[in-house]
């Protein structure tokens, strides 16, 4: 397998991807076309909705459809695979299983950044889908390391889910909405920092104050990404 060949399973949701993506070569340094990875992405938009098998407590439809990526990537010879979704997460026990190529844990690498700068017995902020906070996918991660997850009060993460579900729908999407629930939960909850664990919020502009209070789990992912790919980061949006 060659070190810098890539694998992207994408497509939820597809705007995200194309972001992650973006980020990918924008972060990687180089001064010409063959410096970059090779990247394959497989964009598996109809893949079900993660937070709905998840509250059903379901997840055959899933890895039976994502198995047949794997294969995929194992035809192309990939060195290791990305998943930019959070909540897909809930899943990756199963789908490493299916697959010899390494996946990278998404949430696992944002938990042991964040507990890289911030230390130990902090409370933390998870802003992602129902499906990921049910899962707990997170809360074991940040536990592991010490660490407390805050649990959100029913209003703020109905609004979290409004916004995942606006930037679905229209890829246009703006609000203010998502830098003011992160200034109450630093501010009035006393949370140490905020993890953005949706690539849908990973889309949302946010201003300078917000931006520095949070990690952003799809940074984390490209930083990742490119590191095991054996490339130089070209300016490492999570140390700006």
């Amino acid at each position: 397998m060659e070190k810098n060949k890539f694998g992207i399973l994408g497509g939820m949701g597809p705007f995200a991807t194309s972001v992650f993506f973006e980020r990918i070569i924008e972060q990687t340094k180089a001064s010409k076309d063959q410096e970059h990875l090779d990247i394959m992405i497989l964009n598996h938009a109809t893949l079900p909705d993660r937070t709905a098998l998840i509250m059903n407590h379901e997840k055959e439809p899933f890895i039976k459809k994502v198995q047949k990526d794997m294969q995929l990537f194992e035809y192309a010879q990939v060195a290791n695979i990305a998943i930019p979704c959070n909540t897909s997460h809930y899943f990756y026990e199963d789908i490493q299983r299916s697959t010899n190529i390494p996946v990278i844990h998404m949430v696992r690498s944002t938990a042991e950044y964040v507990a890289n700068i911030i230390g130990v017995n902090k409370k933390i902020a998870v802003l992602a889908t129902d499906g990921t906070i049910q899962s707990g996918v997170y809360q074991q991660e940040l536990e592991k390391l010490d660490l407390e997850q805050y649990t959100l009060p029913e209003d703020i993460q109905k609004k979290i889910m409004n916004i995942i579900y606006g930037v679905k729908s229209d890829i246009d999407f703006e609000t203010d909405e998502l830098d003011f629930i992160i200034h109450d939960l630093i501010e009035k909850h006393d949370c140490a920092i905020v993890i953005l664990a949706c690539t849908e919020l990973s889309t949302v502009k946010l201003n300078k104050k917000s931006k520095q209070v949070c990690i952003d789990a799809l940074d984390v992912l490209v930083r990742e990404s490119i590191i095991r790919s054996n490339k130089q980061l070209k300016n490492d949006l999570l140390n700006e």
